[in-house]
């Protein structure tokens, strides 16, 4: 019996043995470290680009001559009879206020006119008798020119009440308000009842003719802009694309919006509707030059404090990292300062996937990886969406 206990006992003692020697074996042998996959990616090469700095604005169209009409006279309105909207031809009656009391007083000038006439009338009648008495030598000089001076008096008298009596009968005339030039009424100011003064706009009227693109910039584009500037305009309505140049610049701000008003000339703009809504796009602006270096925002990481990209090594076909400084924002594009020169091969997407040193293949056009590395991993465009969260705070 203890015989068969110890036989047995070393077989387990030999099992465990061989089991220890084996787990040994296992700890001591080194694992094979997995292969990095080999990633597919997508190249820009860096080149020389334009930088156009431009603006856009929204503006109305508008009348380059709009007149606020008004009476020359005082009085109570009575008539109307333009409204807003209304097309109106030059001459035609636009209000009407009472013209009683300017008609008595042209009546009451005509008739001094009368009276004055009757006066000079009588003064060269004496005057011509007394002219021929003194040429018989009945009278002295003295008397005949006493009869001249009186003739010459009731001359002067004559012309005085004649212009009153053209001042009443224009009086009388400025009853009417009439259009001064065919157009569009774009606001009344007066209704029938009130009494108006002397000035006081009663109608705005949109001479018909050349047409403004008005729109407000904020002070610091106010300050780039120039009479003279020429700028393009589009009709949102109809697309319609328009050329103009800079008329007019605002000397002060709104007080309200603290922006500045531009007034831009529109060429052949005669049948724009008025009111309408044009896009003004301000291009050239100052700091726009040629021979910038360019990338999209998709080939920037943040790396530390700061921005970097990968550059190609078209040698050993790996990737690096180079630090840049970033510029002005141009769309989807980042003006590139320094780091890069031109001619380097830069990736533009997937670039939070990559790590130095990297070996990867050329994404073709095709959207395939290169025949020559089967085993390559694409970097699909979903891969770029993380970094453009890099390239804005980067740029912030």
């Amino acid at each position: 019996m203890p015989s068969s206990l110890s036989l047995a006992n070393r077989r387990v003692f030999r099992l465990l043995a061989t089991a220890a020697v084996w787990t040994v074996l296992a700890a001591c042998s080194k694992k094979e470290a997995p292969q990095e996959p080999l990633r597919s990616v997508k190249l820009i090469t860096v080149a020389g680009a334009d930088l156009n700095i431009s603006g856009d604005y929204a503006g109305e169209v508008r009348a380059q001559v709009e007149s606020r009409l008004g009476f020359q006279v005082a009085g109570k309105l009575v008539q109307r009879p333009a409204e807003q909207g209304q097309r109106v031809a030059a001459g035609q009656l636009l209000a009407l206020i009472d013209a009683k009391d300017y008609v008595l007083s042209a009546q009451a000038a005509a008739a001094q006119v009368v009276s004055a006439q009757s006066q000079r009338d009588l003064a060269l009648a004496d005057f011509k008798r007394f002219e021929a008495l003194k040429a018989q030598n009945f009278i002295s000089g003295a008397e005949l020119e006493r009869r001249e001076a009186a003739l010459k008096a009731a001359d002067a008298q004559l012309s005085q009440a004649k212009a009153q009596a053209q001042a009443q009968s224009n009086q009388a005339g400025y009853a009417r308000l009439t259009a001064s030039h065919s157009g569009v009424v774009t606001g009344v100011d007066a209704e029938v009842g009130q009494v108006v003064s002397a000035g006081q706009p009663v109608v705005r009227l949109a001479h018909d003719g050349p047409r403004d693109a008005v729109f407000a910039v904020p002070e610091a584009m106010a300050l780039t802009l120039k009479v003279g500037q020429k700028m393009k305009a589009t009709l949102l309505s109809t697309g319609q694309a328009l050329q103009g140049q800079v008329r007019e610049l605002s000397a002060s701000a709104d007080p309200v919006t603290r922006t500045y008003a531009v007034k831009l000339a529109l060429q052949a703009s005669e049948r724009l509707p008025l009111g309408s809504t044009v896009n003004v796009q301000a291009l050239q602006l100052p700091g726009s030059q040629a021979g910038v270096i360019k990338l999209p925002t998709s080939a920037l990481r943040q790396e530390g404090a700061g921005t970097a990209v990968w550059v190609l090594d078209a040698v050993s076909m790996t990737v690096r990292t180079q630090p840049v400084q970033v510029g002005r924002v141009d769309g989807n594009e980042v003006v590139i300062t320094s780091g890069l020169q031109l001619g380097q091969q830069v990736v533009s997407a997937g670039v939070h996937v990559l790590s130095p040193g990297q070996k990867v293949t050329i994404y073709n056009a095709t959207g395939q990886a290169s025949r020559s590395s089967p085993g390559a991993v694409p970097v699909s465009a979903e891969s770029a969406a993380p970094a453009q969260a890099g390239a804005s705070a980067a740029q912030r």
